[in-house]
């Protein structure tokens, strides 16, 4: 007999009315335990992947804990990402707990990408130091956000614009043209490796932050373009986006990982079709979401500001986070209690079949070690 139970959760948020045709802007479903007074709560949200049944969920709720798998406004829409309204919705989700189910504690569980966006929330929770997005003005409901008490990272990406960038292809010639190759940066070229040389590494980050750069530049300088014909902003597509070297050689970041293997199955064929990350994207949305010198998605800058205890988990098998993207974010966390933990399994913790239970149990232990019943 299952000891949980949920019920489905959906309001509209500060800047975000209902839809017309009738659905709200943040929803989700609340996961707790039956016939038991919950004290503790944890929230999870991603910046588009829908958390609302999220496979922590059920696990926590079974440990007498709440859980809110929560989207906001950009589940599945991250083309229209911004930032500032991502995190207000956020807030109406912990608002829910905090007035509608009674939680006295909350724990911010920033997991895969949506780490950096957690953190992103309890860093402007604390007071806002983001910038708006250009030609935009941040919301003042941003100045009303409801901090956390607890801090969980798991399996986490350092941040939205380090992840784009370690995962592009510098190789690309043409952002227009996903064909378009200079041989000398192709990492699938076998001329290149694996195993990779120090030099053709060095080269290689060199180069994909620079594409970063040039993208970012484009924006601004499109969005000065547009406005001589009355326009305020316009999509464009991102191509090849599963370009880590650490993908090909398990040399770099060593970890248990399958080598030769990414999310999207083979990297090379991955890195040369239509899905990945970042695929369409609008001209604001890169410079919120994806641009290093612009966006505030990314880790270490919010993660400094976090001094609240803070569980760190990664798992070592991750085909897409690996072990120096968790020691960052433990390292750049502002936290005095903080610990690491290095589990067996791969992203989603499918693989071993207890991964889920054990994570469970690890989180379950240290809430109640830190007070959180």
């Amino acid at each position: 007999m299952e000891t949980w139970q949920r019920e489905f959760v959906s309001v509209a948020s500060a800047t975000g009315a209902r839809n017309g045709a009738g659905f709200m802007p943040c929803q989700g479903l609340y996961y707790s335990p039956k016939n038991k007074p919950v004290k503790t709560a944890l929230i999870a949200t991603h910046y588009n992947v829908d958390f609302s049944e999220h496979y922590l969920a059920e696990f926590m709720a079974a440990r007498g804990y709440g859980f809110l798998g929560w989207n906001t406004r950009f589940r599945g829409n991250e083309a229209f990402f911004l930032l500032e309204h991502a995190l207000i919705d956020i807030g109406a989700g912990v608002g829910f707990l905090k007035e509608n189910a009674g939680i006295e504690k909350i724990v911010i569980l920033g997991n895969s990408g949506g780490g950096s966006l957690m953190g992103a929330y309890q860093s402007q929770a604390k007071g806002v130091t983001m910038t708006p997005t250009p030609g935009l003005e941040l919301p003042e409901a941003l100045y009303d956000l409801t901090p956390a008490d607890l801090y969980v990272s798991l399996c986490a990406h350092s941040g939205r614009p380090e992840v784009l960038t370690s995962w592009l292809d510098p190789s690309i010639t043409d952002e227009t043209d996903p064909t378009s190759i200079e041989p000398r940066l192709n990492m699938y070229d076998k001329k290149n490796g694996p195993p990779y040389s120090a030099e053709f590494v060095k080269t290689y980050r060199t180069a994909q932050k620079m594409r970063n750069h040039r993208i970012t530049e484009w924006c601004h300088s499109e969005l000065q373009r547009l406005k001589s014909y009355g326009m305020t902003d316009r999509a464009f597509n991102l191509f090849r986006t599963w370009a880590d070297l650490r993908l090909m050689d398990g040399s770099i970041d060593p970890s248990q990982r399958e080598v030769g293997r990414c999310y999207a199955g083979d990297p090379k064929l991955a890195n040369f079709g239509p899905r990945g990350i970042g695929l369409t994207n609008t001209l604001r949305t890169w410079l919120s979401m994806w641009s290093l010198k612009d966006s505030h998605c990314r880790g270490a800058p919010h993660l400094n500001r976090i001094e609240l205890p803070a569980l760190v988990i990664q798992s070592t098998s991750d085909t897409g986070v690996f072990p120096s993207d968790a020691e960052a974010i433990h390292s750049a966390l502002g936290s005095e209690d903080k610990s690491l933990e290095m589990i067996d399994g791969d992203h989603y913790l499918m693989e071993p079949d207890c991964a889920r239970n054990k994570v469970a149990d690890l989180i379950a232990a240290w809430l109640k070690d830190h007070g959180a019943e």
